[in-house]
């Protein structure tokens, strides 16, 4: 039936269009996890649309603006509709949303995942090397989130211990070795995107951190008493 409508078979439409259905894919999850706080956080609903927009986009932007083009969302309006149903979606399920436990870190985690393989292939279709492109991926996953946190007041995931930008550059590489090997392009984006998931799932459940950076308050209060 979908070819018969569309003139193409589904799975042929997928394969061609599958960077483009992650990206949706990644703008719904986004924006849902900063509708879902901006919730918590009471704000009203054109409040929390803007939060979920500019969590769904404000990682692409960045990478967008770096790299030298115009922004997507200015070329597509899709995603603010995307955002849109995203917000309807919270508004009717919103009770459920709350009732299921860390719904907010899922949505983040798939978001993240989806946008750093989204941010790579963007960049090397703009003939960047990989490791430019590795970078722009852990741009395009953290920063929107970076700007959700700020919005909202909250100290962003990103500067916190937990593991975030470090599991988006660790799926940048895996992307590198894939394509290293000539891994079917399609399976590479699902294996990348999954290995940053399954990094942030794995370093929250088992409370894996990066250490902090810590000065030494004994030494500066002998100094302080050496001074007086």
């Amino acid at each position: 039936m979908f070819e018969a409508l569309f003139g193409i078979s589904l799975l042929d439409y997928i394969r061609e269009n599958f960077v483009e259905l992650l990206d949706h894919a990644g703008t719904f999850a986004f924006a849902l996890s900063g509708i879902r706080l901006a919730a918590e956080k009471k704000f009203d609903i054109f409040g929390a649309y803007v939060v979920g927009l500019v969590t769904a986009i404000g990682g692409g932007t960045t990478r967008d603006l770096l790299l030298g083009a115009t922004p997507f969302w200015m070329l597509n309006s899709s995603y603010l509709i995307v955002t849109a149903v995203a917000l309807l979606s919270f508004v009717f399920l919103k009770n459920l949303i709350f009732r299921l436990n860390k719904t907010l870190f899922l949505f983040d985690t798939i978001g993240l995942g989806l946008f750093v393989v989204v941010g790579i292939e963007k960049t090397l279709d703009a003939n960047y090397p990989f490791w430019v492109a590795i970078i722009m991926g852990m741009i395009t996953g953290s920063v929107g989130g970076l700007i959700r946190d700020v919005l909202i007041n909250e100290v962003p995931l990103i500067l916190r211990r937990d593991i975030y930008a470090v599991a988006c550059i660790i799926g940048g590489l895996v992307f590198a070795l894939c394509c290293h090997y000539e891994v079917d392009r399609a399976l590479t984006n699902i294996i990348a995107a999954f290995t940053v998931m399954l990094i942030r799932f794995i370093a929250v459940r088992y409370k894996i951190q990066l250490p902090t950076v810590k000065h030494n308050d004994n030494n500066n209060r002998k100094f302080v008493k050496k001074r007086k």
